[in-house]
């Protein structure tokens, strides 16, 4: 089974070549190139193509993946909002993904950002490397017996949860379907948690009715000086509005993994280009804001994992035993 692999960076070819002996029968090839309207005929000849979640698989690309006969898209990710399922389901190609790699590396991630816009790390790191010891503007808060409002509690929502727990914070929780696994988590209802949370979450996946989720109206219940985080998808927070409320010093600090526009950038090394009009400009002129490069994914285990479930979801095509818990619909 030949598949290519499209916007490969270094850790992407490693973490799969190591796990590539143990699958035989699969052959890689690994290309920098993002998918497109145009590299998609680079697809010519292989069985499958692979992807991440910064790639928008489009109706166009898809229907290029097409004619060059491929019937499996993998996605090294657990997003999929990013696919056109529809003319995947017309072409009759199967969409497969990772749904859980590792929930405790996001989570951790989450909690990072969280502890670092607290004490403002990002902020210290720079005033010490100019000499400058100074303590102004460097004062956070205690998290211990403070309210931690976790929005989605699948298997992320759920590790973030127990860190916060084990910080001392009394947690709470929103989400459609609540798992009882947690004991020490209490679920109100979204309002209720934008009311009354120090620290907001998110952990929920982009679907039309989460988009834009956190905007002007969900922004104007939270508590001033909330902090929130989010190492989700971008598109759960409505930019334009998340700027607004910085403006207005509602929060104390965001911290963002993941913002709407980064499917522009993420990844990729601009620092020699200037980011007319960019969301992550606006939101990088505010002193209160962290914004990383979407790595909460990125730890050793985690792309182990990946790869591992990657490559045993083209194992099970290849074998027409398919995984059909992995398999997007």
């Amino acid at each position: 089974m030949k598949i290519l692999f499209y916007g490969t960076k270094q850790y992407d070819k490693e973490s799969f070549e190591e796990q590539l002996n143990n699958y035989p029968t699969i052959e890689i090839t690994f290309t920098e190139s993002e998918l497109d309207t145009q590299t998609a005929y680079l697809a010519n000849g292989y069985d499958a193509i692979c992807v991440f979640v910064n790639c928008n698989v489009t109706n166009e690309i898809i229907t290029n993946l097409a004619s060059c006969g491929i019937k499996l898209i993998l996605l090294r990710c657990a997003g999929y909002n990013n696919v056109d399922l529809k003319a995947c389901a017309k072409f009759n190609i199967l969409v497969m993904r990772v749904p859980s790699y590792s929930p405790e590396a996001v989570a951790e991630m989450a909690m990072t950002l969280a502890l670092s816009i607290n004490r403002r790390i990002h902020k210290a790191y720079i005033k010490v490397r100019e000499n400058n010891f100074s303590l102004n503007g460097l004062m956070g808060i205690d998290l211990y017996k403070k309210k931690a409002g976790i929005i989605g509690v699948g298997k992320i929502g759920q590790a973030m949860a127990r860190i916060c727990h084990g910080f001392g914070m009394n947690v709470l929780a929103y989400d459609k379907y609540p798992q009882k696994d947690l004991s020490f988590v209490k679920y109100v209802s979204l309002e209720e948690l934008l009311k009354t949370s120090d620290l907001i979450s998110l952990h929920c996946p982009l679907t039309t009715e989460t988009y834009h989720m956190i905007n002007e109206k969900t922004i104007s219940i939270m508590k001033n000086g909330v902090i929130l985080v989010n190492t989700s998808r971008g598109g759960l927070i409505k930019t334009d509005d998340l700027i607004k409320g910085i403006r207005d010093k509602k929060f104390f600090g965001v911290a963002l993994d993941v913002y709407e526009e980064e499917g522009d950038y993420v990844f990729e090394n601009l620092e020699d280009d200037i980011l007319e009009h960019s969301t992550a400009a606006r939101l990088l002129s505010f002193p209160n804001v962290i914004v990383t490069s979407h790595q909460g994914f990125l730890t050793k285990e985690a792309l182990e994992a990946i790869s591992k479930t990657t490559l045993d979801n083209a194992l099970s095509y290849q074998n027409n035993q398919i995984i059909t818990e992995n398999v997007v619909k």
